[in-house]
């Protein structure tokens, strides 16, 4: 029987990645994915003598189906082979796609957990998810627009705090715009205190916090991910604090 392991590798850094990422890897034959994380996976683990024997399928960006079809056809050859995503294979990641084309083949599926980004992002930015949130993509590639809209309404309506994955790329430029004009529109006070983490867990690391108003001013990228407080987050010596809710008195 084949093994195929869906692998996020969170930020894609060695250190970033679980211990169970890292064997899942080690013990496959064949790696896919796309060719930027291929390329970040190799960076990475350059210095690994067990990463010379490996094989490699990558393809650009929409070609996630060809991708998984490739790897579950190897896989079905008896090979063990790994998918590999940034962040959680779960969260906007491969095992979706993965499990959907899955055929009556002899293969067994591993899912293996990653770091996403709003977890990654928040550790860096302080404590901005410390009770419910909610996590949206504006990226409408996947999802249709109006469908965008009425989450970042739900979520506002809620009082979560927001992640924002893919708030801008070539082809959506004023996404996050468009994003906070909803935002305000269902009564989120510009005052509110928003961070941007930029390339979690890579060269060029970099964190700014801000508020709703003026969050818009920063230009931001793929590489981004947006961080929108809620109606108790605040500001503290560098950090976003989204209290817990635990009774802080001194008794």
């Amino acid at each position: 029987m084949g093994v195929l392991y869906v692998v996020g590798i969170g930020p894609g850094g060695y250190a970033d990645m679980s211990i169970k990422a890292i064997d899942a890897i080690k013990k496959s034959e064949l790696i896919v994915g796309y060719t930027a994380y291929i390329r970040l996976l190799k960076e990475s683990l350059s210095e690994e003598v067990w990463m010379r024997d490996k094989d490699f399928y990558d393809t650009g960006m929409m070609g996630e189906a060809k991708r998984c079809r490739y790897a579950i056809g190897e896989a079905a050859k008896g090979r063990t082979v790994s998918v590999i995503c940034t962040g959680d294979a779960g969260v906007y990641g491969m095992a979706s796609p993965v499990l959907e084309l899955l055929d009556e083949r002899n293969v067994s599926v591993e899912v293996i957990p990653g770091i996403t980004a709003a977890c990654s992002g928040a550790a860096i930015l302080g404590a901005p998810l410390s009770n419910d949130f909610c996590v949206i993509s504006l990226s409408d590639r996947l999802t249709p627009y109006e469908v965008i809209v009425k989450r970042l309404k739900g979520a506002a309506a809620a009082d979560f705090p927001i992640v924002l994955y893919n708030p801008a790329s070539k082809g959506r430029p004023d996404a996050l715009k468009k994003a906070v004009e909803v935002l305000e529109e269902c009564g989120i006070p510009e005052s509110t205190v928003c961070g941007i983490a930029h390339s979690i867990g890579r060269d060029g690391e970099s964190v700014t916090i801000t508020d709703l108003g003026r969050l818009c001013d920063n230009e931001v990228t793929m590489s981004d991910t947006v961080f929108i407080g809620n109606s108790l987050s605040y500001k503290k010596d560098g950090h976003i604090v989204t209290p817990r809710g635990y009774k802080m008195s001194q008794d």
